[in-house]
């Protein structure tokens, strides 16, 4: 497999992501979802300034070098944690997004991002993530995989726009929400 390909995300979901195909899938809020499953809570395990993967500097359209505001969660449900979300902003142009993200806390970008109409999704992006992946160990450890961790997670990522800002959404799925 070539660097380049293990870069990619892919528009189209593969065969061997048919179990998860409906959560990679879903153009819906992640965060209602969630809460239609049992006790909801967010998590945030840190925020801070921080440089891009070198994906997330592709899907950007930025270069590696910038800083961005990085934000990583654990949605948890019935307090088991089923996806670990991890969220960039480019530091610049500075906007309302800034502001919004920096106070979100323990709350959900997602109610955030469905509930405002000025809102605009991308496309949704599939990844199967392996050691390999800077997300891979982080969303293990956030989902407490340690144990037992698998040698790979789903993930989904998709770009918010709002005005002249936009936020780019990675969302690791835990292996227990498959065919559910």
């Amino acid at each position: 497999m070539s660097f380049k390909s293990r870069l990619a995300w892919r528009t189209k979901l593969p065969r061997s992501a048919e179990h998860m195909a409906s959560w990679l899938l879903d153009q819906e809020s992640l965060t209602a979802r969630l809460q239609a499953r049992g006790s909801f809570a967010v998590h945030l395990l840190w925020q801070a300034l921080a440089m891009p993967t070198l994906d997330e500097a592709i899907a950007l359209g930025i270069k590696r070098d910038r800083l961005l505001w990085v934000r990583e969660v654990a949605l948890r449900v019935d307090d088991v944690a089923l996806v670990f979300a991890h969220t960039v902003l480019p530091y610049r142009p500075r906007g309302p997004l800034s502001g919004w993200l920096a106070r979100l806390g323990n709350r959900s970008l997602g109610a955030l991002l469905f509930a405002h109409p000025g809102f605009a999704r991308g496309a949704i992006s599939c990844k199967r993530l392996d050691h390999r992946h800077a997300l891979f160990q982080p969303a293990i450890e956030a989902m407490q995989l340690t144990d037992l961790p698998p040698k790979s997670l789903w993930a989904r990522r998709s770009r918010f726009a709002f005005g002249a800002q936009s936020v780019l959404v990675t969302e690791v799925f835990s292996p227990v929400l498959g065919d559910k």
